[in-house]
């Protein structure tokens, strides 16, 4: 096939303005599911679908080392961290993060997470306006440090989870959005690296943690890794759980909008629930896509990949994509027991093998922080949310959120 070239020197400013949309829009008008562009001065081929993503995560294709940018790496992932690695050092450095998601510690973090929103519900004025989004942040940043091991008193929890909620705002971020993003990645690494130091000098107890595992573990070669990115890889553990908040607001959304639901949580269980929890990582927007690198030049379906060339993959898209789901654009979580479902075309945050690709290995994380926040509010609090608020979906922001980010009132 003759892969569709989009015209002009630079499309950066029309991503940044069109968001979640930009590369459905081109698909749509060339009637392709591969194009070219140029986004950052650079030639990128954006994909979409299942086989797209089944050839993005393929290894032998693929690299991730220099297919981040940096502007993202100095917010978001922070620099040379796990997400940029490939080869024996990517296994080395994953293997880390699967060790803290064994059965006791998932566990765990159900029990922190329902324990902490009972603590924060305690302090909300009975009729008064919470902001749930702002709420959902502040309670998982408690949650993330105590699961990590990571000290942190109480009149820190609003400016850390500040900071860290900052790092993930700016990912599609330009002026004081980026900057402030960037400024909270280097208040962040300064506090976790000051952690990971006092835990090598004995002043933080051995606690079998998250914080311990970073402060000791060596890569693939037997050597420690310095403090510096000792903190980087803590805070890949800390930040994305931070992240989980939007996922609460926008199940709580979906609770909103589609009524039936909360009746069918109370009627059918636990599987169920595992199910809307999906649906809601399915169809709402969270992460808009992922780069890689080419490692060698190849064909695909007629298309030429030359190495070097930056690839992205349309994560929202392949969520949506009619191909894979029934009527993709319905709510309807029934469609985890009825529809073929795998790792490469149901990817909120990423596809791919997790334990030996780069799949995000905390979507257990996720789920289960799902889980407990919704049955919270589904089975333990009264609540009502505040009518005349905007609760639309700003999909030229990366990443968005309801424009009111969800306000709530307890009775």
């Amino acid at each position: 096939m003759n892969l569709p070239v989009e015209k002009g020197f630079d499309h950066t400013f029309d991503l940044l303005t069109e968001g979640y949309r930009f590369m459905q829009k081109r698909f749509d008008s060339s009637d392709t599911k591969v194009f070219e562009t140029r986004l950052l001065g650079k030639k990128m081929i954006c994909m979409v679908g299942r086989d797209a993503v089944e050839l993005f995560y393929d290894p032998a294709r693929f690299q991730r080392s220099r297919a981040v940018p940096k502007r993202v790496q100095k917010t978001l992932f922070g620099e040379n961290g796990v997400q940029t690695m490939d080869g024996a050092a990517h296994h080395a450095r994953k293997a880390l993060f699967l060790s803290l998601m064994t059965e006791d510690r998932i566990s765990f973090l159900h029990t922190l997470t329902l324990e902490q929103w009972r603590v924060r519900a305690q302090k909300w004025t009975t009729g008064q306006p919470v902001i749930l989004f702002d709420e959902a942040e502040e309670v998982l940043c408690k949650v993330a440090c105590l699961w990590a091991g990571v000290p942190l008193r109480e009149s820190e929890v609003a400016k850390r989870a500040y900071d860290l909620g900052a790092m993930i705002d700016a990912l599609g971020g330009v002026g004081p959005r980026y900057r402030e993003g960037r400024n909270a990645r280097i208040r962040t690494e300064d506090w976790i690296q000051s952690l990971i130091e006092e835990y090598r000098q004995g002043t933080i107890p051995h606690t079998g943690s998250a914080l311990e595992a970073m402060a000791t573990h060596r890569d693939e070669n037997g050597n420690l890794l310095d403090s510096h990115m000792a903190a980087v890889e803590l805070i890949n553990v800390i930040r994305p759980i931070v992240a989980v908040a939007r996922f609460v607001v926008f199940g709580m959304l979906a609770l909103y909008q589609f009524p039936e639901e909360k009746i069918k949580l109370n009627h059918h269980g636990e599987h169920y629930m595992e199910n809307f929890v999906q649906e809601v990582r399915r169809y709402y927007p969270f992460a808009p896509f992922l780069g890689a690198m080419a490692k060698t030049d190849f064909d695909w379906k007629g298309v030429q990949f030359k190495k070097g060339d930056t690839v992205l993959i349309d994560l929202y898209g392949t969520n949506h994509d009619p191909e894979s789901w029934t009527a993709p654009d319905q709510f309807r979580p029934e469609r985890f027991d009825e529809e073929t479902v795998d790792m490469y075309n149901f990817v909120p945050q990423g596809g791919g093998n997790p334990a030996t690709g780069h799949r995000c290995p905390g979507e257990d994380v996720t789920v289960t922080i799902m889980k407990a926040s919704l049955s919270f509010f589904v089975n333990e609090l009264d609540y009502e949310v505040l009518q005349g608020q905007d609760l639309s979906i700003n999909m030229t922001r990366l990443p968005t959120l309801p424009a009111s980010r969800m306000v709530i009132r307890k009775n």
